[in-house]
Parts: structure tokens; C-alpha cells; sequence
């Protein structure tokens, strides 16, 4: 009986059955960038005393290797049926701060009844409105004494916009999914998937300007590893 439990054992080490692992890449950018402008916050003496350095547009970030912060990575298909059907809520709260007039971070997963917690560190007054397609839109007023508020979404869906009414120049973006394989590109354009079962899937790499991209790729027990490259936006984007 143990000589047959431990080969059972060895073959599914071997077909890495029952393992999960971590997908990790990379995402750079192709070609000349170009310049982030700075934004104007004149209108409003806190933004300006509350920003560390000078804020410049958002939508194309990257270092000196052109690597793309803020993209969202996620899987958006599973070929093997490896996912499950649901997954617990997460009971920590995903966070976004309005810090110095812009939103931190700019870009943002979150699950399916999740708790989002929205802050204002700014001392002035804010309003949040987001533009979701799928779950309900809202546009909430957040004076400078009301430091948090605190929202759920019950819907799938693809990155929608945040913005501020007050501060014209203020966004950010924010993808809802009803699994946890999903991650945003740090300050080097790395991104890490973890935990995801051994199988097939397709993942999307989603920006804001770029667009999107998507790769099939295949999940062992010591994991997968996909780049993605983008190229400059057309003029009309």
C-alpha cells in the first residue's frame, strides 16, 4: 500500500498535477517615448504644496530601460480548466489615495466584492467619480474632513476610468475580476501572477494608450514567464 501511494505521488509530481506557481514577466516599450507634459495645478495651492516633485501626465511611464509601469496583467481565459468555479473575497481592503492631486496607484485590481477604501490625504475637497459600463457609476463628493469612503463592485469588468471633477487633470483606472490572477507592472515594467494552478490559459496585458495584448501560455510547477512589447500609439489615441 505505501509503495503504491508513493508512486502515485511521483507521477503527479511529474505531471504537476495539484501545483500552483507563479507567472512573471516583463512589459517595455518600442520607440522614441514621448514627454509627459507637467501638470497644471495652479488652480488649487494644496495640490502644489502637497505634491513631493513636480507631477507630469501618467499615461506613458517609463524607466530607463523604456519598461511600462501601470499596465494590468491578468488572466482572461483558462484552456485546461484549472481555475475554479469561485474564490473567497479578499478581506483585506485594495486602496487608492488622492495624494498630492493625483490617485495612488493609477491603475488597480481589485475582486468582485472586495472592498475598495478611497482616502484623501490632501486636506482639500475631492470628488470620486467612477465610469463603470457594468456596475453602477458614482460621483461622490469627499470634503477635506472626510478622509475615507469605502465602495464594492458586484460585476465583472474591464478597466474603467476614476476621475476627479474637481481637478480636471486627476485619473486613474480600475479592472474588477471574480478571480485573484491579476497584477500591475511596478516601477521596472515587472509583473507577477502568483498562485496560479498548472494548466493552459490566455493572459491580457491591458494600458490605457497602448491597448491590449494577449499570449497563450502554459503554467508548470516551476511556472511561466511572458513578455509583452508595445509599440507607440497611433496619433489619434
Amino acid at each position: 500500500m505505501k509503495i503504491r501511494i508513493i508512486g502515485t505521488l511521483i507521477i503527479m509530481v511529474l505531471i504537476g498535477v495539484g501545483y500552483a506557481a507563479d507567472v512573471k514577466g516583463k512589459i517595455t516599450f518600442d520607440g522614441k517615448a514621448p514627454k509627459m507634459k507637467p501638470l497644471r495645478m495652479d488652480a488649487d495651492p494644496v495640490c502644489v504644496a502637497n505634491s513631493d516633485i513636480k507631477p507630469r501626465k501618467e499615461w506613458l511611464i517609463l524607466d530607463e530601460n523604456n519598461s511600462i509601469k501601470n499596465v494590468l496583467v491578468f488572466v482572461k481565459e483558462s484552456k485546461s480548466g484549472s481555475l475554479a468555479d469561485s474564490y473567497d473575497t479578499p478581506k483585506e481592503s485594495a486602496v487608492i489615495d488622492q495624494k498630492g492631486c493625483v490617485y495612488v496607484p493609477h491603475v488597480l485590481g481589485i475582486m468582485v466584492g472586495q472592498t475598495l477604501d478611497i482616502l484623501n490625504s490632501d486636506g482639500t475637497l475631492h470628488n470620486i467619480h467612477a465610469l463603470p459600463k457594468v456596475n453602477k457609476e458614482f460621483n461622490k463628493a469627499m470634503p477635506r474632513s472626510k478622509k475615507q469612503m469605502s465602495v464594492k463592485f458586484d460585476k465583472v469588468e474591464a478597466p474603467f476610468k476614476v476621475k476627479c471633477d474637481v481637478h480636471p487633470w486627476m485619473g486613474a483606472y480600475l479592472g474588477v475580476f471574480d478571480h485573484p490572477y491579476f497584477a500591475v507592472t511596478d516601477d521596472s515594467g515587472a509583473y507577477t501572477i502568483s498562485g496560479l494552478p498548472a494548466g493552459k490559459y490566455v493572459i491580457e496585458a491591458w494600458h490605457e494608450k497602448l491597448g491590449t495584448q494577449t499570449a497563450d501560455i502554459t503554467v508548470d510547477d516551476s511556472g511561466a514567464s511572458q513578455d509583452f512589447l508595445f509599440k507607440k500609439p497611433s496619433k489619434k489615441k
